[in-house]
């Protein structure tokens, strides 16, 4: 079973940048379609971006134009850089792979929940 592990979350201010990075354990990481999720209080998972296996990449309106995915394969890591950060991004982000996804429309996810990380964006 993969693992998942967030990490590089923090406090930031308005107009900030953070890059958070997902470790993932297990030897099939390269297959499947990678992606960053968040979930603020009162709200469901979304997912924010998604780095296929073929190379493909997809962001949430939300996202577009301020977050960066990338993956490392050979690591088993993905990254997400945040930059132009506004006070809406505050969430716990997570990483996992979306069982199948349009676009950011996803449904279900094929690994168990890691722990996530904070985001927070305040002044």
């Amino acid at each position: 079973q993969v693992q998942l592990v967030e990490s590089g979350g923090g406090l930031v201010q308005p107009g900030g940048s953070l890059r958070l990075s997902c470790a993932a354990s297990g030897s099939i990481f390269s297959i499947y379609a990678m992606g960053w999720f968040r979930q603020s209080p009162g709200n469901q998972r979304e997912l924010v971006a998604v780095f296929s296996a073929g190379g493909s990449i997809n962001y949430a309106d939300s996202a577009k134009g301020r977050f960066t995915i990338s993956r490392d394969n050979a690591k088993n890591r993905v990254y997400l850089q945040m930059n132009s950060l506004k006070p809406e991004d505050t969430a716990v982000y997570y990483c996992n792979a979306p069982k199948t996804y349009y676009g950011t429309n996803y449904s279900g996810a094929r690994f168990a929940w890691g722990q996530g990380t904070q985001v927070t964006v305040s002044s």
